[in-house]
């Protein structure tokens, strides 16, 4: 089994990661971890075979070096998912805003009219049931995402009820905090430790004034942005990125994927963010736009036109020289990409 079909075949729920050898006679060269165990390995003698397992102990998501070699470490992590409990106006905009921003988005919802709502809103899963039977088949992770948002208290309680036990990012509740106030102390007296309790979003959303349904979305989502950035965590593969890698290679057409490896200063993108290039200069994702993703979209397709497969590290100045300066780059930084066919 290839590389990518290896990766792709990964139980999401587990702890993966993909480390990518960076110096020049070995660049390129991969291993995967699942759960701490080697699943795929270079079936050449490098440095990532000879010191494997202490390569695998010791890797943090960026770039780090040992016994002078450096790698890239990619915590591949799983599809970022939200789960709405309700289906009511406050979820419209959820729907729409979670999708854009590439979560996959479920919501659950026990009246068929507010469900077929959800559907129309374009959400990923709609699941029309009892509340506490549909979360029963929902198992949650490090990457999910839930939002209380039905239409009573009483439904509130059974589904934090619910959500509490399961793994989550981030847990977050619609209500006054009178309403709020009830629902957790009546989980208490069910059991529930006040940790748990006080680890919930509550009231939902960044406190921006939000009146409409729509601004107590953009608040909602806005927190969940938060919540799932401050936990820097490198940009693995997002699903649109799997399901291009995935299109591309089985029709047989060779890509380029772009990973930051390394930034400093104001840089506009983090570590592991990606972007595929296609031949035709379209791309899937973004590292940053402007001169940034101009210059990494000209050099890819160059990579491709000549079938270069030699992987390569550029390196995009923004401190306010050469194409930044030119074009009027406000943000500063240094950002080094890392190009690589794929195919």
């Amino acid at each position: 089994m290839g590389l990518y079909d290896t990766l792709f075949s990964l139980n999401t729920n587990h702890n993966n990661m993909m480390i990518t050898a960076l110096d020049k006679e070995e660049s390129g060269q991969k291993l995967l971890v699942s759960d701490g165990a080697c699943v795929w390995s270079p079936d050449r003698d490098c440095s990532l075979t000879r010191n494997r397992d202490q390569i695998i102990k010791e890797a943090v998501p960026g770039t780090f070096e040992l016994h002078g070699h450096r790698y890239f470490a990619d915590s591949l992590g799983s599809e970022k998912h939200i789960v709405i409990c309700g289906g009511g106006h406050v979820s419209m905009p959820v729907i729409s805003l979670g999708v854009m921003m590439d979560f996959k988005v479920t919501v659950i919802e026990d009246r068929p009219q507010f469900a077929e709502n959800a559907r129309r809103q374009g959400a990923t899963n709609v699941i029309c049931d009892d509340f506490m039977k549909a979360l029963s088949r929902i198992e949650g992770n490090e990457d999910t995402y839930f939002v209380i948002v039905t239409r009573g208290h009483r439904y509130d309680k059974e589904c934090l009820e619910a959500i509490l036990p399961k793994k989550n990012a981030y847990i977050g509740m619609i209500g006054s905090r009178r309403r709020v106030g009830i629902v957790k102390e009546n989980l208490k007296e069910a059991g529930f430790s006040q940790d748990k309790l006080d680890a919930v979003y509550t009231p939902i959303g960044l406190k921006i004034g939000a009146e409409t349904p729509e601004e107590i979305g953009i608040a909602i989502m806005g927190e969940i942005i938060q919540v799932k950035n401050s936990r820097k965590r490198s940009g693995g593969l997002p699903q649109p990125l799997r399901r291009a890698i995935q299109g591309l290679t089985e029709a047989g057409e060779g890509s380029i994927l772009a990973t930051v490896i390394a930034r400093k200063g104001s840089a506009p993108r983090e570590v592991g963010t990606k972007m595929l290039v296609k031949k035709d200069g379209s791309i899937v994702g973004t590292i940053g736009g402007g001169c940034v993703e101009g210059d990494v979209i000209t050099r890819g397709r160059r990579m491709l036109m000549l079938a270069d497969k030699e992987p390569k590290i550029i390196t995009v100045d923004l401190t306010g020289s050469g194409l930044a300066e030119e074009d009027g780059m406000v943000c500063g930084g240094i950002l080094d990409v890392l190009l690589e066919w794929v195919e």
